[in-house]
C-alpha cells in the first residue's frame, strides 16, 4: 500500500459502499444517522493520518464495514465510526451523547482504550485495558464486537508497523482476541484473526505453509470431487436435500496441529473435510446414518453438539469416516440456522433480525459474561483477572450431569471442586466430598463425559489451599484465592496486634495504654484507614513493630526496656511460616525473620542460612515457643541401614505407630551394602521426634540415625 495519502474520492467511495450495504437492511432514516456520524467523525479526525498515510477516518469506516457485513444495528455502526474520537480527539463523551444518543456514547466510551492511567509495567497496563474492555462488554455485547472488528482491520493493515510491534500485536491477537471470537462463536472473524496473526508472528513459516497448501491442493482435487459426488448421490437416493460443501483447514489450524501433535504437513493435510447443511434437526440425524452406511465410521470420533451445544452455542454433528484409498473424512452435519450461528455466533442475532435475544450463542455468551463479573469481584488485580479469563478462553469441554439430570459444561481436566464451584460458589466453598456415579471419590478426582456428580457439603467447611494445585476453572481458582486472602488478612491482623503489643511492652507500655490521639495521628501520617490496616501491615512484614511502637510511645529515657520474645503458638496461620532449610520444631531454640508479604519466617538458632541475614538486624525478631504449642511440624531424619529386605517397611510402621505421618521418603544407595533413607515426617515437638528416633534405633539393620538440619 502506498504511503501517500489516499485521494478524497477513495474516502467517498468507501462511504457510499458502506451506505449501499446499510440500505440493504436498515431504515433510510437510520442510514442518514450513520452518514451524519461519518461527517462528525471525519471532522473530529481532520488532519490525522494512519501510519500508512491514509486519512484516519478510513479506519473507522473499515471497522463499520466489517460490522455492516454482520448486519450490526445502526447504533453499533455509529459507535464503530466514532470509536476512536474520545481517545484520539478532544471530543468528550457528553458531546457524542448530545449529537446522537446516550446508548451510542456508552458504546464509544466502552470501546475507548485507556491512555491516561499510570501502571507499574506494560503487562499491567495491557491487563487493566483488557479488564475494562471485558467489563464494558458485560454491559453491552456490541462493545466487544466493535473491538474485534477494530482489531481485525488493524491486523489487515499491520504491514506498515515495525517488526517488533507487529509481533507484539500478533501475540496479543492470538492470545486474547481470537479466543474471545471463538468464545462468542464468531468463526469467520476468528479464522481471519488467526491466519493474520500467524502471518505477522511467523512470516517465513506462514509463507512456506501457504505454498505447501497450494501445491498439495491440485493433487487432492480428484479425490475431493469423487467423495463429494458419492455423498450427493447417496443423499439423493435417500430423498434428502442437503448442500455439500468441501472444506479446507485454514493455515493456523494446520500449523497448530503440526506443532501440538508433532505431525508432518502431509499427515495433517491428508484429512478431507465436508459440511452437509440440511433444513431440520431430524434430517441431521438421518444424514448421519446415511454417511455411516456410505463409509465406515472411525470409533470414538463421533460428537453430538446438537444435543449438547458447545459453550459458545455452536451446534453440529461431527463424525470421522474411513474414506476411499484409506483417507479419513471429517463430516459436519447441521441445519442452515446452526450454520449461520457457527459462522457468526453472537452476530447471528442481528443477522436474523428477529428481535429475539435467546439464540443459543447469545444465551451462552451472556452466561459467560455474567461469570466474568464474579471473577472480577474476587480477582486481586488486573494481571490475576486476565490470567483467570485466559483459563476460560481455552475450554475443551467435558459434559457431566447433576443428580437431577441437569447438564454442566466444564473444561477438560476439571475436578470435583471445579464442578462444585460451577454449581454455586457457596457449594464450592463448603464441599468436603463427592459421589461420582454413586461412588465416593476424593475432591481432586478428574471428571469425564457422561458422569453424574453429587457434591457433599458441610456447614463449617472452608476452601483448602491445596485445591489450587488441581482446579482448572477460573471461577474455582478466584473463589479459593479470595478466601485465602481474607484468611491471611485475619491472621496478619491478629499477629500484627500481638507483635506491636510485645514491642510496646518492651518499651514499658502496652496497646491498652496507648493514647487514642497518638494512634490516630500515626494512622494519618501512615495514610492508613484504621488500626486493623496497621496491624495487618505489621503482620505481613510491611512495617517493623518496634519502629511503630517507638512512634507511639514517647520515652523519657528512664523506662526499663526489657525486650520480651514473641510467643509462637502454631495457630498463627499463613503469616507465620517455618523455614524449610532447618525445619524448626517445638523445643528448638528459634529466631524470627520479618519478610515483607510473608509475615514472620521462623528458623532454628543453629541454621546455617541465618548467617546470610546478619547484615539486617532490624529484620530479626526474638521468638519463643508457647508452653501449649499446637499442630504438626515437619522434621527430617536420616537413617543409615544395611541393604536388607523389609527394613523400610519396618521403619515406616514404627513411625506410624508413634503418631507421625510420613510426608516423603528418599532412598540413597551408598556402596551396595548400605542405604541412606531420608524421611520427611510430622511431629508435635522435639520430645516426640526423640522418641521416634529411640524406637527406630532398636530396629535390626539400623546402623545410624540422626536429625537432618540444612
Amino acid at each position: 500500500m502506498s504511503v501517500e495519502a489516499l485521494p478524497a474520492q477513495d474516502e467517498i467511495f468507501r462511504v457510499s459502499h458502506l451506505s449501499e450495504l446499510l440500505e440493504s437492511y436498515l431504515e433510510p432514516e437510520q442510514v442518514r444517522q450513520v452518514y451524519r456520524a461519518y461527517l462528525f467523525g471525519a471532522e473530529a479526525h481532520e488532519g490525522q493520518q494512519r501510519m500508512s498515510g491514509e486519512p484516519y477516518i478510513t479506519h473507522p469506516l473499515a471497522v463499520a464495514k466489517i460490522l455492516a457485513d454482520m448486519r450490526m444495528d445502526y447504533e453499533g455502526i455509529i459507535a464503530a465510526i466514532l470509536h476512536d474520537v474520545i481517545e484520539d480527539t478532544p471530543t468528550a463523551k457528553e458531546h457524542i451523547e448530545r449529537e446522537f444518543s446516550k446508548e451510542v456514547a456508552e458504546l464509544v466510551d466502552g470501546v475507548s482504550k485507556i491512555t491516561q492511567m499510570d501502571f507499574a509495567s506494560k503487562a499491567e497496563a495491557q491487563a487493566e485495558n483488557f479488564r475494562k474492555m471485558m467489563l464494558a462488554m458485560v454491559k453491552d455485547i456490541r462493545v466487544i464486537m466493535i473491538k474485534l472488528a477494530d482489531r481485525l482491520h488493524n491486523m489487515r493493515t499491520l504491514g506498515v508497523m515495525r517488526p517488533d510491534k507487529r509481533r507484539r500485536i500478533a501475540h496479543e491477537t492470538l492470545d486474547i482476541y481470537a479466543p474471545i471470537a471463538t468464545r462468542l462463536g464468531m468463526n469467520k472473524v476468528r479464522l481471519e484473526l488467526e491466519d493474520l496473526g500467524l502471518a505477522s508472528l511467523y512470516p517465513q513459516r506462514y509463507r512456506v505453509l501457504k505454498e505447501a497448501v497450494i501445491k498439495a491442493r491440485g493433487n487432492r482435487k480428484e479425490i475431493l470431487n469423487k467423495i463429494e459426488t458419492a455423498i450427493q448421490s447417496r443423499l439423493c437416493q435417500e430423498n434428502l436435500n442437503g448442500e455439500v460443501i468441501g472444506r479446507e483447514k485454514h493455515l493456523y489450524s494446520i500449523y497448530t496441529k503440526m506443532v501440538d501433535k508433532r505431525l508432518s504437513f502431509r499427515e495433517v493435510f491428508d484429512m478431507y473435510a465436508f459440511r452437509i447443511v440440511v433444513e431440520t434437526v431430524d434430517q441431521c440425524y438421518r444424514v448421519l446414518g446415511v454417511m455411516h452406511s456410505l463409509y465406515k465410521p472411525v470409533p470414538g470420533k463421533f460428537k453430538d453438539y446438537i444435543a449438547i451445544p458447545k459453550a459458545n452455542g455452536y451446534q453440529s454433528l461431527h463424525t470421522v469416516l474411513f474414506g476411499p484409498y484409506g483417507v479419513p473424512i471429517e463430516i459436519q452435519i447441521r441445519t442452515s440456522d446452526m450454520d449461520e450461528v457457527a459462522e457468526s455466533g453472537v452476530a447471528a442475532h442481528w443477522l436474523y433480525k428477529t428481535g429475539d435475544d435467546h439464540s443459543p450463542s447469545n444465551t451462552r455468551a451472556r452466561e459467560w459474561l455474567r461469570n466474568l463479573l464474579e471473577l472480577q469481584k474476587n480477582a486481586g488485580n488486573s494481571l490475576e483477572f486476565i490470567e483467570n479469563v485466559k483459563i476460560d478462553l481455552f475450554p475443551d469441554e467435558v459434559y457431566v450431569f447433576t443428580p437431577v439430570g441437569e447438564i454442566m459444561e466444564l473444561p477438560r481436566g476439571a475436578s470435583v471442586v471445579d464442578f462444585a464451584y460451577a454449581v454455586h460458589s457457596d457449594i464450592g466453598n463448603t464441599c468436603v466430598a463427592a459421589r461420582v456415579d454413586r461412588r465416593l471419590v476424593p475432591l481432586r478426582t478428574q471428571l469425564y463425559n457422561g458422569q453424574t456428580v453429587e457434591v457433599i457439603t458441610a456447614s463449617g467447611a472452608n476452601p483448602n489451599p491445596s485445591w489450587l494445585s488441581f482446579v482448572v476453572t477460573a471461577k474455582a481458582r478466584t473463589n479459593i484465592r479470595h478466601y485465602l486472602k481474607q484468611l491471611q488478612r485475619e491472621d496478619a491482623i491478629e499477629l500484627g496486634k500481638r507483635m506491636l503489643d510485645k514491642a510496646l511492652v518492651g518499651l514499658g507500655s502496652s496497646l491498652t495504654q496507648v493514647n487514642a490521639e497518638q494512634m490516630d495521628e500515626l494512622l494519618e501520617i501512615s495514610h492508613l484507614q484504621g488500626q486493623e490496616s496497621l496491624f495487618e501491615d505489621i503482620g505481613l512484614g510491611g512495617r517493623l513493630a518496634m519502629l511503630v511502637a517507638r512512634q507511639l510511645v514517647i520515652s523519657d529515657g528512664d523506662a526499663e526496656t526489657q525486650s520480651q520474645p514473641l510467643v509462637i503458638k502454631g495457630t498463627e496461620g499463613m503469616v507465620v511460616s517455618f523455614a524449610k532449610c532447618c525445619h524448626p520444631i517445638p523445643g528448638d531454640s528459634i529466631v524470627g525473620f520479618v519478610s515483607a508479604g510473608r509475615g514472620i519466617v521462623v528458623h532454628t538458632q543453629s541454621c546455617n542460612n541465618i548467617a546470610d541475614f546478619r547484615k539486617l538486624p532490624e529484620k530479626w525478631i526474638d521468638v519463643e515457643w508457647s508452653a501449649d504449642v499446637e499442630g504438626d511440624f515437619v522434621a527430617e531424619i536420616r537413617v543409615d541401614v544395611a541393604n536388607q529386605r523389609g527394613v523400610l517397611a519396618t521403619l515406616a510402621a514404627i513411625i506410624s505407630d508413634m503418631g507421625s505421618n510420613i510426608e516423603n521418603v528418599d532412598i540413597e544407595e551408598r556402596d551396595g551394602m548400605t542405604n541412606s533413607i531420608n524421611f520427611t515426617l510430622t511431629v508435635n515437638s522435639r520430645d516426640h521426634l526423640a522418641k521416634i528416633i529411640r524406637r527406630a534405633k532398636g530396629v535390626a539393620n539400623v546402623m545410624r540415625i540422626s536429625r537432618k538440619k540444612n
